[in-house]
C-alpha cells in the first residue's frame, strides 16, 4: 500500500505540474515543473515520506525499462535521424561542451562561494 500512496503522490505533483504550465502558458515541461514542486515540497518537509522513498527506490531499481519508448521511437524514424546525422551529431557535440564548461564554471564559483574568502598568508613575500 504504501509504494501505491508513493506513485499516487509522484503522479499528483506531475499532474499539478502540468495544469500549471497549461494554465500559465509557461515555456518548461509540466512534469518538469512538477518534480521542482516536489522537491520544493521535500526541502521544506526535510526528508521524504517513507511511501515516495519505496515508490521512487522502485521505479529507479527499473529505469532501464523507461529507455525502451526511447530506443523504438528512434528506430522508427531511423531513416530521418540517418539523413539528418549532421545536425544531430553538432548539436550533441556542441551542447555536450557547453554543458561541461558550464558545470566547471558553476562549480568553481559555488565552491568559492561555500569555501568563503581564503586566509592570508604570514611571513610577507616569499
Amino acid at each position: 500500500m504504501q509504494f501505491l500512496n508513493g506513485i499516487t503522490l509522484l503522479l499528483v505533483y506531475q499532474l499539478v505540474g502540468e495544469i500549471t504550465v497549461r494554465l500559465l502558458g509557461l515555456p518548461i515541461p509540466g512534469p518538469v515543473l512538477g518534480m521542482v514542486m516536489l522537491f520544493i515540497t521535500l526541502m521544506i518537509r526535510g526528508k521524504a515520506p517513507e511511501s515516495v522513498d519505496q515508490a521512487s527506490t522502485a521505479l529507479l531499481s527499473h529505469l532501464s525499462l523507461l529507455f525502451v519508448p526511447a530506443g523504438v521511437g528512434m528506430m522508427a524514424h531511423f531513416g530521418r535521424i540517418a539523413d539528418e546525422w549532421v545536425p544531430i551529431t553538432l548539436a550533441l557535440l556542441l551542447s555536450t561542451v557547453i554543458t561541461m564548461v558550464a558545470t566547471a564554471l558553476i562549480m568553481q564559483v559555488t565552491t568559492r562561494w561555500f569555501a568563503g574568502p581564503l586566509p592570508e598568508k604570514e611571513g610577507g613575500n616569499e
